[in-house]
């Protein structure tokens, strides 16, 4: 079965989960539960009613109720969450959901959705067939008044190309997608930041030049990187990770195209170690949405995260930033940014 990063799947116990991984183990889809039945629940569909769940509710409900969709993998020494092929009852794929939703957009939110694919087809050449639509709005959980848009766009040079446009058009009073205002942006830095890693203007510096979250006609999107079938690589478990202490580092970023990946992933050099273990460094990698796209190629940074040692595919030492929810005293910040 086939399932990458943004797909959601539909299971046989009526679950809802999304998937989080381009590569899976043989038999079962990597994926983190979302959606759970519940009569009293907030969403609907087909006349059913569900909640949406956090981490660790996630995590308790499976394990009192569907222990069959957690899996202990001894390679990698974790718990994960996936769909076994067995309970996969469909694969909801956002780049379908996108062009059922352009034939006929049946609300407001549905037609904003239109509208985003329409302006980034426009202003950046993105062909209809790389875009796509996921979070709530996949499969048919959101509500018209108050969710966001989780807009997909496939292939990672296209995705930079869309924010490119975006960076353009936010500017301009014609345009139906803006930026976000202060009040906008001090919503989404108390729901990120949790210590004081990142200062409010600081956040704010980074979020505005970052072109990948807007708002159309009041409803807040976000353009979501995913990659082309023909950019994915590599099997499941071909790497393994071993952890090596705490690090901090200054390097400079020479390769950012899969810096809105998940992970967010920075390719560095002249690596210079500030505190901890030394060791031959080549990547700064992210698992907090906090920190995708924060840097640029050229950029001198400040990465503090987990010193990891990979080894398989392929071999060396990368810095791991938001190894928990919160990534707290982990960040990645430029060097040399004066406010």
């Amino acid at each position: 079965m086939k399932a990458r990063i943004r797909d959601f799947i539909h299971t046989s116990d009526d679950l809802f989960f999304a998937v989080t991984s381009y590569v899976h183990p043989e038999d079962r889809i990597l994926s983190f539960l979302r959606y759970i039945p519940d009569s009293e629940g907030e969403r609907s569909l087909n006349s059913a009613r569900y909640s949406k769940v956090n981490s660790e509710l996630a995590y308790t409900f499976l394990e009192e109720n569907h222990p069959a969709y957690l899996h202990h993998y001894e390679e990698l020494g974790v718990l994960m969450m996936g769909v076994p092929h067995e309970r996969v009852d469909n694969i909801l794929k956002p780049e379908k959901r996108l062009m059922d939703i352009m034939e006929s957009p049946t609300d407001q939110l549905l037609a904003r959705v239109v509208m985003i694919a329409n302006t980034l087809h426009d202003a950046a050449g993105i062909p209809y067939s790389s875009m796509g639509v996921s979070g709530s709005v996949l499969p048919g959980l959101y509500d018209p008044l108050n969710s966001d848009i989780d807009f997909v766009v496939y292939g990672l040079r296209n995705h930079r190309r869309a924010m490119e446009a975006f960076g353009e058009l936010k500017g301009d009073p014609e345009s139906p997608l803006n930026g976000l205002d202060e009040e906008q942006l001090m919503k989404v830095y108390r729901k990120r930041i949790t210590d004081d890693t990142l200062s409010f203007r600081e956040f704010c510096w980074y979020e505005m030049r970052k072109n990948n979250r807007g708002i159309i006609n009041g409803t807040l999107f976000d353009i979501l990187a995913a990659r082309d079938w023909s950019e994915i690589q590599g099997s499941w478990a071909d790497t393994t990770y071993e952890d090596c202490g705490r690090v901090t580092v200054e390097c400079t970023v020479s390769d950012a195209i899969e810096a809105f990946d998940n992970p967010a992933r920075y390719l560095v050099e002249d690596v210079r170690v500030l505190e901890g273990p030394e060791a031959e460094i080549t990547e700064v990698v992210s698992f907090t949405h906090t920190y995708a796209g924060q840097a640029r190629e050229g950029e001198r940074i400040i990465a503090r995260g987990k010193l990891e040692r990979f080894s398989g595919r392929e071999n060396g030492y990368r810095v791991v930033v938001g190894t928990t929810r919160e990534a707290e005293d982990e960040f990645i910040k430029l060097k040399d940014l004066r406010l």
